[in-house]
């Protein structure tokens, strides 16, 4: 089955989402992103069946906006998309940056999922003012308004009727979760936080993260978190701490694109978290359903913790 995307986004969990979806139980009231950005868990989700409602939230308003507007009103946001596209062509350089200046004066939807379409790396980064402030990557004039159209609409179809919108900061959400919700995080990296970085409107403090898992472990809350990784041997961000009693999974990801910039072949693997809580309404425990996953595809799993 193809699962739709439409923004693309560095760091979207799209390609590792089979690998982290074998891990929801059966019943599930909710699945909820604090963190959402591409939604793509929530997306692969909703898509296999695995849940029947939803809440997206991001401390990024214009991107919770731009989601509205995908879900609620699909054929204005794909015909504004379109039109951007289309006007872009003979001028792309001069048309992206007049977009993007339109886009830190007014926030409109569209120009943000132009930007993201365009940019290098479907990287998002803002100056310390909170502008968008990525560069286009020149070699390409963004994704193909059909294609686009394409997966709005299916996305739209998927999650309609069925999702929350919200974009407050995440331990307000992480307070009104049910206990037969499953909460599914992926937080900006350490790596890729503070000591000004501008990948993301605002950075996640390490230690506030560790307060709040710890208060959803004394609720009996049920969470996968997604947080650091390492390249070949070199590892991202301080370890968690082990009274959270979380059980580590590395999974495969491919081969970093740094690395292979830089002319090497290091492979990434991305750290996954399962809550005791989540371990125990899953049927099969995490070190056999390790096993049983790999056994079935050809990516690396690997029980840590």
């Amino acid at each position: 089955m193809r699962v739709p995307h439409p923004i693309p986004y560095q760091g979207s969990k799209r390609n590792i989402a089979k690998y982290i979806l074998p891990f929801f139980p059966h019943e599930i009231s909710a699945l909820v992103e604090p963190f959402a950005g591409s939604a793509a868990i929530s997306i692969a989700a909703a898509c296999y069946g695995k849940a029947s409602r939803f809440q997206l939230n991001d401390l990024n308003k214009p991107l919770m906006a731009l989601w509205h507007e995908i879900v609620h009103n699909p054929q204005a946001i794909a015909e504004n998309y379109a039109r951007l596209w289309k006007e872009q062509q003979g001028n792309e350089r001069r048309f992206y940056d007049h977009i993007r200046d339109e886009f830190n004066k007014t926030q409109r939807p569209d120009c943000l999922l132009y930007l993201l379409a365009r940019c290098v790396k479907a990287s998002v980064r803002y100056n310390p003012k909170g502008e968008f402030n990525q560069s286009p990557d020149n070699r390409r004039m963004g994704r193909e308004p059909k294609k686009m159209a394409d997966d709005i609409f299916a996305v739209s179809n998927l999650l309609r009727g069925r999702v929350k919108i919200t974009s407050k900061d995440y331990k307000e959400v992480l307070e009104t979760v049910a206990p037969d919700d499953l909460v599914y995080m992926d937080p900006p990296y350490q790596g890729v936080c503070g000591n000004g970085e501008s990948r993301y409107l605002g950075g996640v403090d390490f230690d506030e993260l560790m307060q709040a898992l710890s208060q959803l472990n004394r609720r009996h809350t049920s969470f996968i978190l997604s947080y650091d990784g390492r390249t070949g041997n070199k590892s991202f961000g301080k370890e968690l701490p082990r009274e959270l009693e979380l059980y580590r999974i590395e999974i495969e990801a491919g081969r970093s694109t740094q690395s292979t910039l830089l002319g090497g072949d290091a492979v990434t693997y991305e750290s996954v978290y399962v809550s005791k809580s989540l371990v125990e309404r899953l049927e099969i425990h995490p070190r056999r359903l390790i096993d049983k996953l790999a056994a079935q595809r050809t990516v690396q799993l690997a029980f840590v913790t």
